[in-house]
């Protein structure tokens, strides 16, 4: 078993560095592969070097790190609430970071404050809806963690009616703007950034890899990770909180990218199996690969036009589950 596992990852691995090298070698600028080596040693061109390090390299690192927290938000949850049809869109934060954009693009903001406005009010927006669910939580009045999803679910519902609100309040060229950052995207050029989201990512996977013997118990289910001596409540909020975190990133960054947080996971956890000792790695890579290939795909269909990667990960991410669901007949619980 373990044999296969190490397999998988492997696989995984060698899929990731694929979609890598294609990611930074295609393109409307085609770079062939052996100036990509020149670059990197820092012999390129000009042309080269703006292509390669201030859009390329940037939207790969970010495609990685969005892609492997939305993955790995999806397995927490999952194991939270013993339910595959649980995702990190879900808990109410994509709906608050969604708005906050909404928001800041319709008063002006974008261009007063420049084009980093779109990031801080995601980052604002969802910080502040997890704040919240932070804050009912410790005071008591979430009860239990199916609570607190119905809670999330239902901001979520608010916060769709508010951003309809605000489209219909903003100029048609604003409206644009903010449907495609709701279909996803992974176009921006700043390369500090993707590294931090990609470190903001890689620390939450080595948090969560430290408690994994914690997620094997709730899989079990409350009371018998309580006979285990596991403290339920103190573990369940810990990692919704970096499954809160992880969304937040990710979504403050790229905007509404549906199904990688959803598919991922439970095709990862048929592959990897149950043990999260193997699933957090596998599934943080798997998503990372899922993602950075979408937007591969988003970036050359149609070039020199780009698709939003959000469509490519509903249709691909959407059909994988369905097939999921069909082949696993049906089966609730993870």
């Amino acid at each position: 078993m373990n044999r296969r596992r190490n397999m998988m990852l492997v696989l995984i691995l060698a899929i990731l560095a694929l979609a890598s090298f294609f990611s930074l070698a295609s393109g409307t600028y085609r770079i062939p592969a052996e100036r990509l080596f020149e670059i990197i040693r820092g012999n390129g061109t000009i042309p080269e070097n703006d292509v390669f390090f201030g859009m390329r390299l940037p939207r790969l690192i970010l495609g990685l790190a969005v892609g492997g927290a939305l993955s790995l938000a999806g397995v927490l949850l999952q194991a939270i609430f013993r339910n595959p049809l649980v995702e990190p869109y879900t808990i109410g934060i994509s709906g608050g970071a969604s708005f906050a954009v909404c928001l800041a693009v319709s008063l002006g903001l974008v261009g007063a404050l420049g084009p980093f406005s779109v990031y801080l009010a995601g980052f604002v927006g969802a910080g502040a809806v997890m704040l919240i669910l932070y804050s009912l939580n410790s005071r008591g009045r979430i009860r239990n963690i199916s609570t607190l999803l119905l809670s999330g679910i239902m901001a979520g519902f608010v916060f769709s009616s508010l951003i309809i609100l605000v489209l219909a309040f903003s100029k048609a060229e604003d409206a644009h703007g903010i449907l495609f950052w709701l279909m996803g995207a992974l176009d921006h050029s700043n390369l500090k950034l993707s590294l931090s989201a990609l470190g903001i990512s890689l620390l939450c996977l080595c948090s969560a890899f430290v408690f994994f013997s914690e997620l094997d118990a709730l899989l079990l289910g409350e009371e018998q990770a309580a006979h285990l001596g596991i403290d339920v409540p103190r573990a369940q909020f810990r990692f919704f909180l970096l499954a809160a975190i992880l969304t937040t990133v990710a979504v403050s960054l790229s905007g509404i990218i549906g199904f990688v947080g959803l598919a991922i996971p439970i095709v990862a956890r048929r592959i990897m199996g149950n043990s999260h000792r193997h699933l957090l790695p596998g599934a943080f890579l798997a998503g990372a690969a899922f993602l950075s290939l979408c937007d591969l795909v988003a970036r050359t269909l149609i070039s020199p036009r780009e698709l939003p990667v959000g469509v490519i990960t509903g249709l691909v991410g959407g059909s994988m589950f369905i097939w999921t669901l069909l082949n696993a007949g049906g089966r609730k619980n993870v």
